[in-house]
Order: structure tokens, then C-alpha cells, then sequence
């Protein structure tokens, strides 16, 4: 479990009872796994006086539980491998982009382009009909895909 994801998650569903800390408290511990669960309920009665400090309890608690952004340069590194399948280089390269916490769209966009073999016909079609977002790569990877399949 990531903690700041945990706690976003649980700021974002609370974020209408803002002014009600106590509940948010009381929320917090409803998206637990079984081992920080045991350490919520271990806490001792009265011993956390603000979410503020409940929030600040578990970062210092589960501090190794963070997520650690990848960054940049693992793109830049990611190449389609010989005889990898187009469906499963797609999904490193989805994996790999989702844990890079900037955005560098263009950049990833370029990445993926020319990490694909250059007689590819993805990125002869990227590179005459360049793309702008990362939702049209999706797209074009998309009909592509299903070229693939059929």
C-alpha cells in the first residue's frame, strides 16, 4: 500500500466533510490492509488528537510503504525486445509510463515511437501522421492492436 495514496484517497472521499475531522478519522482506516489494520487498531485510546496527526503517525509508521516515482530516463531505456509480441511490449511500456509521476507526454510519445523496430508499421504511421497526446497514442496503438489480433 502506498500511504500517500491512502491518504488522497481518503482526503478525495471526505473531501465534502472537510471541516469534519473527527469522522475523517473514523473513515480512515476502512481502506486498510490486514497488517496496518493491526497497527490502527493498536493504537492506544486517545492517543491521536487530529487526522492532521493521524496522517502524520502512519507516513512515519509505513515510510517504506511509499511508492517511489520512476523517473524519465526508465522510458528511455525501454526498447521492443526481439521477438516480443506487439500486446506485450504495449503493456511494459503502459506499466513503465504510469509509474512516472511528471508529465513528459511529448517526450514519452517520442520514446515510444522510436523504441518500436523502424520497419514497424505503428511507427511509420506516427511518423507520418504525428500524434499530439498521449490519448491519441492510445488510440493509434488501439487500431493497431486490433490489426494485430485479426
Amino acid at each position: 500500500m502506498d500511504l500517500v495514496e491512502h491518504v488522497s484517497h481518503i482526503n478525495q472521499r471526505m473531501a465534502v466533510h472537510t471541516k469534519n475531522k473527527a469522522l475523517m478519522c473514523k473513515v480512515f482506516p476502512s481502506n486498510l490492509g490486514p497488517m496496518v489494520m493491526r497497527w490502527f487498531d493498536g493504537l492506544r485510546e486517545g492517543s491521536i488528537n487530529s487526522f492532521k496527526e493521524l496522517t502524520r503517525v502512519f507516513g512515519a509508521r509505513f515510510v517504506t510503504c511509499n511508492r517511489v516515482p520512476r523517473p524519465l530516463d526508465s522510458l528511455l531505456s525501454m526498447t521492443m525486445q526481439d521477438g516480443e509480441t506487439y500486446k506485450t511490449y504495449i503493456d511494459r511500456y503502459w506499466e513503465m509510463f504510469n509509474e512516472i509521476d511528471e508529465n513528459f507526454d511529448d517526450v514519452a510519445i517520442r520514446i515510444f515511437k522510436v523504441s518500436l523496430p523502424a520497419e514497424h508499421d505503428l511507427r511509420k504511421s506516427l511518423t507520418r501522421k504525428p500524434i499530439r497526446s498521449v490519448c491519441q497514442l492510445m488510440d493509434r496503438i488501439d487500431e493497431y492492436k486490433r490489426v494485430e489480433e485479426d
